[in-house]
């Protein structure tokens, strides 16, 4: 890592080291500093420029035309919790991104608008708080859904549940009976109104870690970072009568809390398709894979084969239907999807063979 120019080579170091900087990013870094750059984190990325943020202070970025050219998608290209190698220039508040370091976790989801291909959420996540709001907001099969999102990306999942004070207490139980059901895990329920929890949450937020909060629009992800905060960093808007949130997040960012952990906010996401890994199916639905290895055939897909553990267990009311039809439901879009990616990268690699042979005989005729 080459530091800045007149920077404080400790400095720099501590700098980094709060944004989250340690032996698995260092490691990763030698080979893909180029002399003359730093090592930085994409803060915020918004219409192709990206807010970087190292030990020496903040800069405006753009990307290299190197990387944007050799980039085989939007997945290559930085995103919020990257790690960057980018030169810095003037004042150090503007800088040029050469490289993105490689992942240690990414959360991702399939690109909404049905064209195909897959959009990047945060990067170097810890641990993703998958937010759901007490009541109306509940949805176990949404839950699920961020479930497989996060194990695809070998991501730790919590859930939080939102708007304590608006539920009852039987409602209360059944929303934490619910992520029982599908997480396997108790949640923690906090209430940015009263205060509950959020002492909770705050201890369980550790120094140097980053976090990130998924949930739909308006289940109280920015009136939570406020909270946090314990200041309003971050416009909000009224809740409606029958206590819905309102969509606030236009953009992710990754905001330094005063105990050192660092958080990424995230837009409200009204599409959530899978992103088509197996691995992550199989972990969101942890139950299913443990019974799968009792099935008779090791390739068994779990629906009209003999000797199938995962179906008998379904039929003797051990695994819940409706988390039996989930399970199956996510496993073919994920397969759609992922055959669906297989044509377009066809496509792309024909088109580009084409438009190297039509260049090849322009030369040709140029001679």
């Amino acid at each position: 890592m080459t530091g800045a120019p007149g920077a404080d080579a400790a400095a720099l170091a501590r700098g980094l080291a709060a944004l989250g900087f340690g032996p698995w990013v260092e490691a990763r870094a030698a080979g893909l500093c180029p002399a003359g750059c730093r090592v930085a984190r994409v803060c915020a990325v918004d219409r192709g420029a990206c807010l970087l943020r190292d030990g020496a202070g903040e800069a405006l970025a753009r990307l290299s035309g190197r990387l944007e050219f050799f980039a085989d998608g939007p997945d290559d290209l930085p995103c919020v919790g990257d790690w960057v190698a980018a030169s810095f220039h003037g004042d150090g508040a503007q800088a040029l991104v050469h490289a993105v370091l490689p992942r240690r976790s990414a959360l991702r989801r399939r690109a909404p608008g049905g064209g195909g291909g897959q959009q990047m959420i945060a990067a170097n996540v810890d641990t993703a708080f998958i937010v759901q709001a007490c009541g109306r907001d509940f949805n176990p099969a949404r839950l699920e859904r961020y479930l497989v999102m996060a194990a695809d990306g070998g991501v730790e999942p919590v859930v939080l549940l939102t708007k304590a004070d608006l539920a009852t207490g039987a409602e209360l139980d059944a929303a934490r009976a619910g992520v029982r059901a599908v997480a396997r895990a108790e949640a923690l329920a906090v209430s940015s109104v009263t205060g509950v929890g959020l002492d909770a949450l705050r201890r369980a937020l550790a120094p140097g870690r980053t976090y990130c909060l998924l949930g739909s629009s308006g289940v109280g992800k920015t009136t939570l970072i406020n909270g946090l905060l314990g200041h309003e960093a971050f416009a909000t808007r009224a809740v409606s009568a029958s206590g819905e949130g309102v969509h606030t997040t236009t953009r992710r960012q990754l905001v330094a809390l005063a105990g050192g952990a660092l958080l990424v906010d995230t837009p409200g996401m009204r599409e959530l398709g899978v992103a088509g890994a197996e691995g992550g199916l199989d972990a969101g639905f942890a139950e299913l894979a443990a019974l799968a290895g009792a099935c008779r055939y090791a390739d068994c897909r779990h629906e009209g084969e003999p000797g199938c553990a995962v179906r008998a267990a379904v039929e003797a009311g051990e695994v819940p239907r409706e988390r039996y039809a989930s399970y199956l439901k996510l496993r073919r879009e994920a397969e759609f999807r992922e055959l669906s990616d297989l044509g377009r990268r066809r496509r792309d690699k024909a088109f580009g063979r084409l438009v190297k042979s039509v260049k090849k005989a322009g030369r040709s005729r140029g001679r």
